[in-house]
């Protein structure tokens, strides 16, 4: 195989995902300014005024989704990651939620991270295709992330 070749089509990260990391890290300076005065309504505002921000279909979904999360799952805490709508527990992204326009993508995504209490046997999903929500998809996703919170 030609390195060459193979190393000139790799032009590293998207601009998307470089955006991303430079919300992300936006995101540890204003938590580093903060500092012990960061409340929980400090990452309650944060995520509501990005969730504002998005258009269509994926405002919708981050709306109905926050609501689900403090509904089912009251003790996390309410942050941006990499800057996406993230609820925490003891600082640990436990779910999240990603917007399909931000990276382009046919759907927005729920997803879980490891401190998730959601292991069942040797496989379980860590995240979801989320094109419009149910009231069964409601329900299922209220009792996810209250299983995931535990």
């Amino acid at each position: 195989m030609d390195t060459k070749k193979a190393n000139s089509t790799f032009d590293g990260f998207t601009d998307d995902e470089r955006a991303a990391m430079k919300e992300h890290a936006q995101e540890l300076k204003t938590a580093a300014r903060r500092g012990s005065r960061a409340t929980k309504a400090d990452g309650e505002r944060d995520v509501l005024a990005k969730i504002a921000e998005m258009e269509g279909e994926d405002r919708i979904l981050a709306e109905r989704v926050h609501a689900i999360v403090k509904a089912s799952a009251p003790a996390l805490s309410p942050k941006l990651w990499y800057g996406m709508p993230a609820y925490a527990k003891d600082g640990k992204v436990v779910c999240f939620f990603q917007s399909a326009t931000k990276f382009k993508a046919r759907y927005a995504t729920l997803g879980f991270n490891d401190p998730a209490n959601l292991d069942e046997g040797t496989m379980w999903p860590t995240a979801f295709a989320l094109t419009e929500l149910t009231d069964d998809d409601e329900a299922g996703i209220g009792a996810l992330v209250q299983r995931a919170a535990s």
